[in-house]
């Protein structure tokens, strides 16, 4: 059976790969670009990693930095109106995943007859359209935006966050350059690095999995799993974060391929209702979700702990799941992943808004790529276990 692939048209990694923005632009004929970016990147002057190679290359870059850590639809309509104000033929998404989430879900807007709000383009529609190409440089190894096909946005009016899939949304061209990130602070290489190998791990078992996705899944745990905790311990080895950065984006690579399941569906309404990052609400749930796919996803969940260095070969399967589960937790446990209850969360918030969460998650569509698929009573249940004391 053919399977279908996407991909960037060009990945530029390595150390200090950044200089070469400019070089990479002009490749394409590009030459106006609008550098998409938050206030701390422009405030702290790390914007600059951007806009000095594209300043040497001859071009003169605007900057549009008023993204949020969730990125909302009306951040999204007014990037696009900046958009519109100047003659770009480019977007350069810098920075985490919310500055290149918003680069690719403006240029599907502004493809979009005006009047047309973000959430036309919700899955299951297909954003296919992007006005302007879109070129990605992460500066953390998460979530590995720069490879997609998707993007993430907040419906304010609905507290919803919304799964937007499509070409449109697909880079162009990534620089992955893991120098920038040996200066992010530990929560975040936490959470950025348990929310790519999350996505590493769903691919690899989402029902919609195939040989090339698992190909790129399988080398993004090989690297991230030993790794992670190295970059933890030491935000300054140079190795581990490298290591982590190509994580990063094979496991882009992989769940662009093959989808991510029932841990994002129920995590991206955890981060619309109570503003927790992403990576973090991934963690919270994925030992839990962990468990509860395991009978129905045994053989993909054993290789997987194998792959990660965490069972051996010699090892049967049950005993492989067993021990995938517990290293999710000691996961969780040594990156200090904080449960709802610990994170701040009152139970009455929590309880009260889990009936909207589970049909929320139904609703994305990535639970029905899990092993064993929830009903909403199940996912309710899911997020009462993970609540914590």
């Amino acid at each position: 059976m053919p399977v279908s692939l996407v991909a960037p048209r060009l990945l530029l990694m390595g150390g200090g790969a950044v200089r070469n923005l400019g070089e990479v632009l002009g490749q394409f004929g590009l030459s106006r670009p609008l550098v998409v970016t938050d206030p701390f990147m422009v405030s702290s002057g790390l914007v600059e990693h951007a806009l000095a190679p594209l300043r040497a290359a001859g071009m003169s870059p605007a900057v549009f930095s008023d993204t949020v850590p969730d990125p909302t639809d009306t951040v999204i309509e007014a990037g696009v109106a900046a958009m519109r104000a100047g003659s770009y033929d480019c977007l350069v998404g810098f920075g985490g995943g919310s500055p290149m989430d918003t680069a690719k879900a403006m240029a599907i807007l502004a493809a979009a007859p005006p009047g047309t709000h973000i959430r036309a383009f919700k899955v299951p529609a297909a954003a296919n359209a992007g006005a302007l190409p879109i070129i990605c440089v992460p500066t953390t190894a998460g979530t590995g935006s720069e490879a997609t096909r998707f993007t993430v946005i907040t419906d304010t009016a609905r507290d919803e966050k919304m799964l937007i899939a499509g070409l449109g949304a697909l880079p162009l061209a990534a620089v992955v350059d893991h120098e920038l990130t040996f200066g992010l602070p530990k929560r975040i290489t936490a959470d950025t690095g348990i929310d790519s190998l999350t996505h590493a791990l769903e691919a690899f078992v989402s029902k919609r999995a195939n040989p090339v996705a698992d190909d790129y899944a399988r080398s993004a745990m090989r690297l991230i799993a030993p790794n992670l905790r190295r970059v933890w311990a030491d935000p300054q080895d140079a190795a581990a974060r490298e290591a982590m950065m190509r994580g990063a984006t094979l496991a882009g690579l992989a769940f662009s391929n093959a989808s991510v399941a029932l841990v994002h569906g129920m995590s991206r309404p955890v981060g619309a209702h109570f503003h927790v990052p992403h990576g973090m609400s991934n963690a919270m749930l994925l030992p839990a979700v962990t468990a509860f796919g395991l009978e129905a996803g045994r053989a993909r969940y054993a290789e997987a702990a194998r792959v990660m260095g965490i069972a051996t070969d010699q090892e049967g399967d049950q005993s492989a799941c067993a021990k995938l589960v517990e290293e999710l937790r000691a996961l969780n446990r040594d990156l200090a992943v904080p449960t709802p209850a610990a994170y701040g969360i009152a139970r009455t918030a929590w309880d009260s808004v889990l009936p909207t969460m589970a049909a929320q998650a139904l609703a994305s569509g990535s639970p029905g790529n899990n092993p064993r698929v929830p009903d909403a009573d199940e996912i309710v249940a899911l997020y009462r276990e993970t609540y914590g004391a």
